[in-house]
């Protein structure tokens, strides 16, 4: 198994809480930049093992959507040419409700995306002007109303809570709202103040104030039961699919295998050794030079050694529903988890459910992940 993710950095403009790199670009930026992507798969060609076709790709950003239907089709043909796509593949493109139409949503269908995520992040004009999206709710509505017409039938859709004055009516109202759209899968995002962002600043000022602790339980929780109730899986910490539709591509991540990525920005792993992570520096014009010199733009981030990766493992299997398996841990580490982790699990065993086979968190545990994480790491 094999998957890539390709980060698209532009946005139309720049969202007041976001830290992801990611800036606002023009056409001629967008342009040179998806011939530097393609540039980058045949780089990445040479510099990559052979490996099986991807079984899934994953473009993020940024705002892939400002990318026109053709040139996502120049970027997967490149693809299938370089490596090969399988016939199965999940194949992700986000967007943003206010960049997208029928025509090219269409487009994109036909070049081959099959999965869509849309970013809601809000069914209120209150909300949705606070988080500075350039959309509107009826432009919400009419780009998954579009994606349906375009042949999409695995939709996906952001959702922010633990917005300053967000209280749980008007959360559960939300809620309500976007069930009633029915999409296959449901992500959720706790506003969180990152550091740079305006959102941090404006809170550092004392313009905006941060959900309380209780209230952001509540709302989580709220959430949980809500959409278990509507039967959609909480699969994992921030994720929720109706049966059959989780996320391949971000189970790649949690599963810990191989993942390529290219684009500025972008992050891979690599199943080599114990592991090893790679990056693209956030920087456009070190991004161009490279390729354009036929040098591979990824640099070692990290290489893991076997207590490192046994850490990781466990971080990331307990984010999900399925949590640690013992047999994977053990079939890849060669020492039982419970013997490695064994204070560990002790001093976490009042949020852990096991069985013979597996370790897991339940959402209350999943409510204090970072606290009980750290008794692993």
């Amino acid at each position: 198994m094999s998957s890539l993710y390709v980060h698209i950095p532009f946005c139309a403009s720049k969202c007041p809480y976001c830290d992801f790199f990611s800036q606002v670009g023009s056409q001629q930026h967008i342009d040179e930049y998806v011939e530097l992507l393609n540039l980058n798969i045949e780089i990445l060609k040479r510099n990559s093992s052979p490996s099986p076709p991807f079984s899934t790709i994953f473009f993020g950003g940024g705002t892939p959507s400002l990318l026109s239907s053709r040139q996502i089709e120049s970027i997967l043909n490149s693809l299938e040419q370089n490596f090969g796509i399988a016939m199965d593949a999940e194949i992700t493109l986000e967007a943003n409700p206010g960049t997208v139409d029928l025509a090219k949503l269409q487009g994109y269908r036909q070049a081959g995306v099959n999965r869509l995520s849309l970013g809601i992040q809000s069914l209120t004009e209150k909300n949705l002007k606070l988080l500075g999206r350039i959309h509107s709710v009826k432009q919400a509505r009419e780009s998954i109303f579009a994606a349906r017409t375009a042949g999409f039938d695995n939709l996906s859709l952001d959702l922010m809570f633990a917005l300053p004055s967000q209280d749980l009516r008007s959360l559960e109202q939300e809620v309500s709202a976007l069930l009633n759209l029915n999409p296959e899968h449901i992500s959720l995002y706790g506003l969180s103040f990152e550091e740079g962002t305006e959102f941090s600043l404006r809170r550092q000022s004392g313009e905006l104030a941060s959900c309380g602790d209780n209230l952001y339980a509540d709302q989580y929780q709220l959430l949980h039961d809500q959409l278990v109730a509507a039967d959609y899986e909480h699969y994992e910490i921030s994720n929720f699919a109706q049966p059959g539709q989780r996320c391949r591509h971000n189970q790649i991540y949690w599963q810990r295998r191989n993942c390529l990525a290219i684009g500025a920005g972008a992050h891979s792993f690599i199943e080599q050794g114990w592991g090893e992570r790679w990056h693209i520096p956030t920087n456009l014009q070190k991004y161009k030079e490279s390729l354009l010199q036929g040098e591979n733009p990824a640099e070692l981030l990290e290489t893991y050694d076997h207590q490192g990766a046994m850490r990781e493992f466990v971080y990331l299997a307990l984010r999900t529903s399925g949590g640690a398996d013992l047999h994977e841990f053990k079939r890849r580490f060669e020492r039982p988890m419970e013997e490695v982790f064994s204070v560990a699990l002790k001093n976490t065993g009042k949020y852990l459910h096991s069985n013979n086979d597996h370790y897991s968190f339940e959402q209350t545990g999943w409510l204090l992940y970072d606290h009980l994480i750290s008794h692993f790491l």
